[in-house]
């Protein structure tokens, strides 16, 4: 497990952090349609916080995208970097999933984060964050569309429907499982939103969160829990 300090001159406060996502936000690719469905690696990030105790531990789960078999695995615990502030997340997670990412044996290939993209207030979600500073291609999968309205897919599994702002599409409600509640797909970085949505579903063979998210999230909470029961 890697321990990770806050960075020099990370944001301390709203403003700051909304004009480094200004700046970032310029260097997303959208023109990209990224690695074919069910090929090479895809990883799962995740985060589980212990507020009371100022620390963060974040997983990063590495699986064949062909066999969803795990490849590797890693965590990182540190304090937490940013307070919580809707629409400035990803400055609480960034600085320990870019650890746990660094600490893998093997290249990541296209992570998949339990967050948005594109579908987010300023267009610059966790998933383009993370894939402007890695320069990988990601996704955001999310279990609520935050601010933005959808009417609900069909009910098979692989209907969709448009997430949107106003009349901007900024992702897509999936139906992972047949009469299941969707999940809510945004670019990240690098990869089509219609690729996007072929990953997860792809990513999903039995539940409704992608197997990346499940294991991730399983990963990082026994992370927390062991950085937080030590004598």
């Amino acid at each position: 497990m890697t321990t990770v300090d806050i960075p020099a001159g990370w944001p301390a406060d709203e403003e700051e952090a909304r004009a480094v996502q200004d700046e970032l936000r310029a260097e997303v690719v959208l023109d990209e349609p990224g690695p074919p469905p069910g090929s090479g690696r895809v990883t799962g990030v995740d985060v589980a916080y212990d507020d009371e105790l100022d620390v963060v531990a974040a997983a990063a789960v590495v699986l064949d995208a062909g066999s969803l078999d795990a490849v590797a695995e890693a965590t990182a615990v540190g304090r937490i970097s940013f307070p919580y502030v809707p629409g400035l997340l990803a400055f609480r997670e960034i600085p320990t999933v870019l650890a746990a990412l660094e600490a893998l044996p093997c290249p990541p290939g296209l992570i998949v984060c339990d967050g948005y993209g594109l579908a987010h207030p300023r267009r610059f979600g966790l998933a383009s964050h993370l894939g402007v500073l890695t320069g990988l291609p990601t996704i955001g999968v999310a279990k609520n569309p935050f601010t933005f309205t959808y009417d609900d897919p069909d009910a098979p599994r692989g209907s969709t429907s448009p997430l949107l702002a106003g009349s901007e599409e900024v992702g897509r409600a999936l139906r992972t499982r047949r009469g299941v509640k969707p999940v809510f797909v945004s670019v990240g970085h690098r990869v089509s939103l219609d690729n996007a949505c072929a990953h997860i579903l792809a990513l999903t063979p039995q539940f409704r969160l992608p197997e990346t998210t499940r294991r991730a999230d399983a990963l990082c909470r026994r992370a927390l829990q062991e950085a937080t029961t030590r004598p």
